[in-house]
């Protein structure tokens, strides 16, 4: 997917900041791989500008001591489907069927 004129715009920014201002750093400072810069380029053009930079801003607030870190890929889809996504301990997917008369339900007779 080519990215759009202002992803485009906005992955030069992070480049330059790779290029110029990361080097600087004292390194190792990254929490999380693949790097914040790379991860951000990767939402970037996988997903476009509103949503990789939503991404990449959600990533950059969590490189913090209050978060552990580790491997943390951009994901493929973006807002994850609802029929995928984990529901808390006790919950279950069963939608009731609401087609069928009250009179008829077998539950309730």
């Amino acid at each position: 997917m080519t990215p759009s004129p202002l992803a485009g715009l906005m992955i030069r920014a992070v480049r330059w900041y790779q290029r110029e201002l990361s080097p600087r750093k004292p390194a190792p400072t990254c929490r999380f791989s693949p790097t914040c810069s790379s991860y951000a380029v990767t939402a970037l053009k996988r997903h476009g500008a509103l949503k990789g930079s939503w991404l990449a801003f959600w990533r950059f607030f969590r490189c913090s001591p209050l978060f552990k870190g580790g491997f943390d890929p951009v994901p493929d889809e973006w807002p994850p489907d609802a029929e995928d996504a984990p529901l808390p301990d006790g919950l279950s997917k069963h939608i009731p069927d609401f087609s069928q008369p009250f009179g008829q339900c077998a539950s309730l007779g």
